[in-house]
């Protein structure tokens, strides 16, 4: 199964995965209504490489191999966990929809509120009939995948799966069906390029960035997404990263494409000469609650359902996005003297971001700091680096998602020792913090050359940047010939 499917309890998980080792053993394949690809919870895999899963593998393997437990194992409907996914599948959507949307638009000038809403609402479009035709076989299929190998297979998944063959109305993906699974990880999918469109704002003309977009998915977010997610085989898992929720594969992702964009399009026009105020704080302070708010069903979630895993995600995303507020506060208090309405809900998205692929590793100490120290280095990121690099981020992707993706990417492989009150056992710090930075590293340099080259594709085939007349006049009347406002 993919592998953000890890939410049981630690017990379920290792009776699922002695269920599939079983079956092999007998040479039959186990009655499930999905391919070989979900077969297994990652969780139990990464357990049973560990001292203590071994132990309790072979403990438990003598009664696995019965009838009557590989009968017991048949999976079946959970309509408690089935509610709570098709939720959770409408939060996240609406993180996006309406919440980044009005995030964004209200950071920017009022001629472009609109321009905004389009590359939020096309990029929905494109990206949900792209995730169906193939990007979600890309994701999941893992054929020719071998635990600790590292074959093609390891880096994008395969095509099996296009159009969602094998699907059917029984299908299930644990306990819940694979049409809800399908259209979950459909928003994760969205709303992963939509990010992108803040750092180009203002000044990319809507083909182009429909047509960037379709290429970063296919190149870009499905490959990552495989590697992180795909289980026993996938690149990410061979190292041992920890990304329960998409650290890695959604905000450093994008944070990266951000500011690759960034450098390939130049900076807006009259970008520190001109005031460029945002036009309506009480929009973005309003997508910020929509987003907070979200952010449950995107870490809760991830596990695929509902279990005793499902109150600690709860608990440590609220307290990351608290301990966020509080670092960007009262840095920003120190610094400049008074704090911001723009600095408290970005400190808040600072800490989702950093405690999002910790979110199931960690004990609430540990989300305490890493929210705090995202919503600090977030801060800095934006105020400091950005001026000392001298790029445009119009709403300062990279200095959220990317920054805060990496610290708290880094960070979970601190706070997730049990000696950190973490909950991954049988782990040493040193071990786990390189597979994190690794993790890292690859997404960083991978993301970051592709979109390059994606960029500069784009702009030799159509031209990426809206013309200097355009800018001037705004993307929403010279683009839509729409107005956000008639007065």
């Amino acid at each position: 199964m993919y592998s953000r499917m890890c939410g049981a309890p630690p017990d379920s998980l290792l009776r699922s995965f002695i269920y599939k080792e079983a079956a092999k053993a007998r040479s039959f394949k186990p009655l499930c209504f999905l391919p070989d690809t979900f077969h297994s919870h990652a969780g139990a895999l990464i357990m049973v490489n560990r001292p203590i899963g071994k132990s309790l593998l072979a403990l438990l393997a003598v009664g696995a191999f019965s009838p009557l437990a590989l009968a017991a194992e048949t999976p079946v409907l959970n309509t408690g966990s089935t509610a709570w996914m098709i939720t959770a599948a409408v939060l996240v959507l609406f993180m996006c929809l309406p919440g980044l949307a009005l995030f964004y638009g209200g950071l920017v000038r009022a001629k472009n509120m609109l321009s905004l809403f389009t590359q939020c609402f096309g990029i929905a479009g494109l990206v949900g009939v792209l995730w169906i035709i193939y990007g979600y076989s890309m994701v999941v299929d893992t054929s020719n995948m071998v635990e600790g190998e590292v074959t093609f297979n390891s880096f994008v998944g395969g095509l099996s799966r296009v159009f969602l063959a094998g699907m059917t109305p029984d299908s299930l993906v644990g306990e819940i069906p694979e049409g809800v699974f399908v259209t979950f990880q459909m928003t994760f999918a969205i709303i992963t390029p939509a990010l992108i469109a803040g750092a180009f704002a203002e000044r990319m003309k809507f083909s182009a960035a429909l047509l960037f977009m379709a290429i970063w998915f296919t190149l870009v977010y499905a490959p990552v997404a495989h590697m992180v997610w795909g289980g026993a085989g996938a690149l990410m898992h061979n190292w041992g990263v920890l990304d329960f929720a998409g650290g890695t594969a959604v905000h450093i992702n994008a944070g990266v494409a951000a500011l690759a964009a960034c450098l390939v399009l130049g900076k807006r026009k009259g970008y520190q000469n001109t005031p460029m105020p945002a036009h309506n704080l009480s929009l973005t302070m309003a997508g910020a609650a929509m987003l907070w708010v979200g952010w449950f069903g995107f870490n809760i979630g991830s596990g695929g359902g509902l279990s005793g895993t499902s109150g600690i995600v709860m608990l440590n995303t609220q307290v990351g996005a608290c301990a966020g507020i509080l670092g960007w506060m009262f840095t920003e208090w120190f610094k400049v003297g008074k704090p911001s309405a723009l600095g408290l809900a970005s400190g808040a998205l600072a800490g989702l971001v950093g405690i999002t692929p910790a979110c199931a590793y960690v004990g609430v100490g540990g989300a305490l700091a890493i929210g705090l120290l995202c919503g600090v280095f977030c801060y800095l990121s934006v105020t400091v680096l950005k001026k000392r690099l001298g790029y445009d981020d119009s709403l300062d992707v990279f200095g959220l998602h990317g920054v805060g993706g990496m610290i708290g990417a880094v960070l979970t492989g601190v706070f997730c020792l049990p000696s950190m009150g973490g909950l991954v056992p049988d782990v040493s710090m040193g071990a786990q913090v390189i597979a994190q930075i690794k993790g890292v590293l690859f997404t960083t340099v991978y993301c970051f050359v592709v979109s390059w080259g994606i960029l500069k594709l784009v702009n030799a085939l159509i031209g990426l940047r809206a013309h200097e007349s355009v800018e001037e006049m705004g993307l929403d009347l010279a683009e839509h010939n729409e107005r956000a406002y008639n007065h």
